[in-house]
């Protein structure tokens, strides 16, 4: 018997509060990598009306001013007017910051180290930043291999932002939230249920003065500058039984800092699976990759993503574990929910030994701590807002599928073995 089912994921654009503060931890994050990629960063930033707070704790020797980093992404964000309630030019910047715990640090305070040449006894002695656990994902259910509600929700709030920074609908604010709900039939997306966009915009638009007329005016707007551009190239459209729900309460005026406060990592499942996947608790942003929560889940993503596009699995799901001060892994486990063409724990050997796993190799191998400098300074924040995994409009190395040719041949000897 067909199982049909719906599946839902939000995704936030830029000028989210919580984002705000995701995009100027990362911010403050590259900044000082791009000076010196030695620093120990665990960047947290609070906004609320007329406030931005940074705070945490960070050891560098790198001279940045963070006021103006703040105000500086605050503008790019699109927050320049006072009438927001939050503008980059009249907002307080306060600043709070200690350095890293010296107990947290002795675990790692050899990263610095990392060179291409590096060997695997140094690898084994710098240890993960902290204790927990990660997950990463990936499925056949789009070409980047994410889950189509994610990888919807993120394509219609990049849309929502482009078409209000090019002035295509001028009357959008910063702030707005989109949610899709996809049909499910025996696990294959077959069609779209819901899309909602909630987005701020002014009080009046043109000669629209009435909530009603605004309200309409946008609802039509929204479908034709967003909605049919993003499903151009999608298999699975929306239907004339697709509810389109825009700005549900009849308006959304009153917004961004003003309307709520933000502070960074509350958005973990915007920024990774949409919920579709396990996610073991730790957010990204702020945090420099020796912080296993931020670097390993790029690895656990990488390796799923490589063995979904070797064709090993329609599904896969890599947890890791992580002891502070310990280099490898406490536990790694690989599940493929029935859909791998050999058993899991086959897969999990090859991931043990094709898949760089020590915090020390990770960054080594994904140039983690040299990618802000040589990317003119960003890297880190531009992942920070629409998803940091599933990326097209970004050269991101934990996306590379460089690793299906190796896995496909490993399990071929590997099966060949067996033969004899």
């Amino acid at each position: 018997m067909s199982r049909r089912y719906l599946f839902t994921s939000e995704s936030v654009t830029e000028g989210h509060p919580d984002k705000i503060c995701d995009q100027i931890s990362d911010t403050i994050l590259d900044a000082l990598l791009t000076q010196d990629p030695s620093s120990r960063v665990a960047a947290e930033v609070v906004v609320n009306t007329g406030l931005v707070l940074i705070t945490g704790e960070i050891s560098t020797k790198a001279s940045v001013n963070y006021v103006n980093l703040a105000r500086k992404k605050i503008a790019e964000i699109g927050y320049t007017d006072a009438v927001n309630g939050f503008s980059a030019n009249s907002t307080s910047v306060l600043i709070a910051l200690d350095e890293q715990s010296p107990d947290i640090a002795q675990g790692v305070n050899t990263a610095q180290e990392i060179r291409a040449e590096d060997s695997e006894e140094l690898f084994d002695k710098i240890g993960a930043g902290d204790q927990g656990i990660m997950f990463g994902f990936a499925c056949n259910e789009t070409p980047e291999l994410m889950p189509l509600p994610i990888s919807l929700a993120h394509r219609i709030a990049r849309r929502l932002a482009a078409v209000r920074k090019t002035g295509d609908l001028p009357y959008l604010r910063p702030d707005g939230k989109t949610q899709v709900t996809v049909v499910y039939e025996d696990g294959k997306p077959v069609g779209i249920d819901t899309i909602l966009i909630s987005t701020q915009h002014t009080p009046t638009i043109g000669n629209l003065t009435l909530d009603a007329d605004v309200q309409s005016k946008i609802k039509e707007d929204l479908w034709s500058a967003i909605v049919v551009p993003v499903f151009v190239d999608i298999d699975v459209k929306p239907s004339q039984d697709t509810r389109f729900l825009v700005n549900p309460t009849g308006k959304f005026v009153i917004g961004g800092p003003q309307g709520d406060s933000g502070l960074t990592g509350r958005k973990i499942i915007v920024d990774t699976y949409g919920g579709y996947s396990r996610h073991g608790g730790g957010a990204f942003s702020g945090k420099d990759p020796t912080k296993v929560d931020r670097s390993a889940a790029y690895a656990a993503r990488y390796a799923a993503k490589n063995i979904v596009a070797a064709g090993l699995a329609q599904k896969c799901e890599v947890q890791l574990s992580y002891a502070i001060g310990v280099a490898r892994p406490v536990s790694i486990l690989v599940d493929t929910f029935g859909t791998g063409i050999v058993d899991d724990e086959t897969l999990l050997e090859l991931v043990k030994q094709h898949f760089e796993l020590r915090p020390a190799g990770i960054i080594q191998a994904f140039n983690l701590l040299n990618l802000p400098s040589q990317r003119g300074g960003r890297f880190y924040q531009d992942v920070a807002a629409y998803g940091h995994l599933g990326r097209t409009d970004l050269d991101l190395p934990w996306e590379r599928t460089d690793k299906v040719t190796l896995l496909q041949e490993a399990l071929s000897q590997s099966k060949s073995k067996l033969a004899v």
